[in-house]
């Protein structure tokens, strides 16, 4: 690991000269790896000649074979370190590029997109491009398990309550400049995620204890002992009696095996696989268990990761004990005192035990290391993004306030912020607006820094006062063919379902994107307004963009607290040109026949 100060004031210079470094390393190793397996190749040409002379001239000795055998075993055991390090220089490599290309907003297309956690029935996942290339979800996700992956997504999915969120906040704060931790994370992690799965090996530790009691295992060890007894009492003696004794032991230890087997089956059955995942995981969880934290939800994180004042890691390495001395009744040496010592019936039981007393816990082992992989996640984004801000929660009635709002996916360089004030004396803003003008990135900005705010994330803003916040959007409404949904039978059924979570206990924050554009201007203008007013009267906020000049008159009759807003564009040179900025009142103009003509079309 390269050494890191407390605090790195330029983490892209930082990111470059860890690269550096790491590029020159793994230029090393995989010279001394090729090197190695060039010596490999000589000292077995080697051992082939002298073998050849041995066997076919008898000259020299054979014993003379012990010499390239002995070297090439030694060559493998000293090639095999150099080989991980190799893979590890290479995969650490691929951490610090990977933030270099988020940092420099090269990002999209090459992380994990997510699509998995898209449930396109959800109020606003959809809309506002949570999941998929090029989304929110791929933008954050560092994770490198997947308990760390979907830990992410349900927080993006679901907002926490107040106190979490703070939680979190500090946690992350903690977090942002332990680039060291992120590295160990991203190599461990990677280990994790190709060796287990989550689902299988959580449901392996749930699974019912065999041998209940402790009854049986009482009288294996007395089986156990007494054959003992009788192998070194013939073995000292060896006389008949004592033979016979001993056959007498040897049939009863037999007849208790073969009525346990299929007990000890069922014990046995998959262990190793499941072993081997827990004994990768315990990497992970030594690392975690070793970093010094500070913030109570970080250490409530660690203290889960703890059972009987025993770390996971070090219970997860008692069971890795167990395994390997079961495993050394293969040994053909060894095999036959393994019969005497009832060995294999002995150590099922012990296993069975182990699983009983802490197979229960493996699924928070595994949550824990999901929540510490996904504040991770938001640590390194804070970090990359040091002008981000983290949001002020407050009590009380719905309230949005955002100043120099901007939408975080769209590269800082490009990005126009707007001032967003929605509570109190403004509930709701009717945004009209040529096309391409930047409606719809507007209610995206304010959409999904409610979603990063309310999960603990910092954001794309200089500040941003919020109070806690259902969020609903209509943003990506599709028809569907294999549905036989119209796109409009498609949007009032989002619509209603977004009343329906103006219902619950959290206010509302409302984003209607086009709202009712698939029908004719009167029911559209009627259906609106009536929404609107009822999601007001129970409290909601929220923006309603629309191109249709007609659907900007209904701020007459929802009251003063709804206010129309717009975005102006203008042709210069024949060109479209927009500035992205939020003005008051209506605009007053449309940009469709200017945009129809520049494409060709004759209007």
């Amino acid at each position: 690991m390269i050494d890191s100060p407390a605090v790195h004031p330029d983490l892209h210079a930082e990111y470059s000269r860890r690269l550096a470094l790491h590029e020159q390393a793994a230029a090393r190793w995989e010279k001394l790896d090729a090197r190695f397996a060039d010596l490999r190749l000589i000292v077995f040409g080697l051992g082939l000649a002298v073998a050849g002379n041995v066997y076919l001239a008898d000259y020299p000795s054979a014993w003379w074979l012990g010499l390239p055998v002995a070297a090439f075993v030694a060559i493998l055991l000293a090639h095999e370190p150099i080989r991980r390090r190799a893979e590890r220089s290479a995969r650490t490599i691929d951490f610090y590029k990977r933030g270099l290309a988020r940092m420099e907003d090269r990002w999209a297309g090459t992380g994990v997109a997510g699509s998995n956690f898209l449930d396109v029935e959800h109020p606003y996942a959809a809309d506002l491009d949570l999941f998929g290339v090029g989304s929110l979800f791929e933008r954050l996700c560092t994770a490198r398990t997947k308990a760390g992956e979907e830990a992410l997504a349900a927080w993006l999915l679901a907002p926490a309550p107040p106190d979490v969120v703070a939680g979190r906040h500090e946690a992350v704060a903690e977090l942002r400049p332990r680039l060291d931790l992120r590295e160990d994370l991203e190599l461990l992690g990677a280990d994790v995620r190709a060796g287990i799965d989550p689902a299988a090996l959580a449901a392996w530790g749930a699974t019912p204890r065999v041998f209940p009691t402790s009854t049986l295992r009482v009288v294996a060890a007395a089986l156990a002992a007494i054959g003992a007894s009788a192998l070194i009492a013939w073995l000292v003696m060896q006389d008949g009696e004592r033979f016979l004794l001993l056959l007498l032991v040897l049939a009863v230890e037999s007849a208790f095996g073969f009525w346990l087997a299929r007990r000890v089956d069922r014990v046995l059955a998959g262990v190793d696989e499941r072993a081997h995942d827990l004994i990768v995981l315990s990497g992970l969880l030594d690392r975690l268990e070793r970093e010094p934290l500070q913030s109570s939800q970080l250490r409530a994180l660690r203290e889960a990761l703890e059972t009987g004042g025993r770390p996971a890691s070090e219970r997860i390495r008692s069971l890795g004990r167990l395994l390997h001395l079961l495993d050394t009744r293969d040994n053909q040496f060894f095999l036959p005192f393994a019969l005497v010592l009832l060995w294999r019936t002995q150590f099922g039981m012990r296993i069975d035990a182990w699983r009983a007393e802490n197979g229960p816990q493996i699924a928070g082992w595994l949550a824990s290391v999901g929540d510490f992989e996904a504040l991770s996640a938001l640590a390194a984004y804070s970090a990359e993004n040091p002008d981000d801000v983290f949001p002020e929660l407050a009590e009380g009635p719905a309230i949005f306030e955002a100043q120099a709002l901007g939408h975080p996916l769209i590269p800082r360089r490009e990005c126009v912020a707007n001032d967003v004030e929605l509570g109190g004396e403004t509930t709701a803003l009717v945004v009209s607006g040529s096309n391409m003008s930047g409606k719809s990135t507007l209610l995206r900005a304010i959409g999904v820094s409610a979603v990063m705010a309310q999960a603990g994330a910092p954001v794309r803003a200089t500040r941003l006062r919020l109070s806690p916040l259902a969020v609903g959007a209509t943003l990506r409404v599709q028809d569907s063919l294999q549905a036989g949904r119209s796109r409009f039978y498609a949007e009032i059924t989002r619509v209603r379902q977004i009343v329906d979570v103006s219902r619950g206990p959290l206010p509302l924050l409302f984003l209607l994107d086009e709202l009712f554009s698939g029908t004719n201007s009167h029911d559209r203008r009627v259906g609106a307004e009536a929404v609107i007013r009822g999601l007001l009267a129970r409290g909601a906020i929220g923006l309603v963009t629309t191109h249709d000049l007609a659907l900007a008159e209904i701020v007459a009759g929802l009251g003063p607290r709804t206010l129309n807003v717009h975005f102006e564009d203008h042709f210069e040179d024949g060109v479209m040109r927009f500035d992205y900025r939020i003005h008051p009142g209506v605009v007053q103009h449309s940009n469709a026949l200017e945009l129809m003509r520049a494409v060709g079309l004759e209007v």
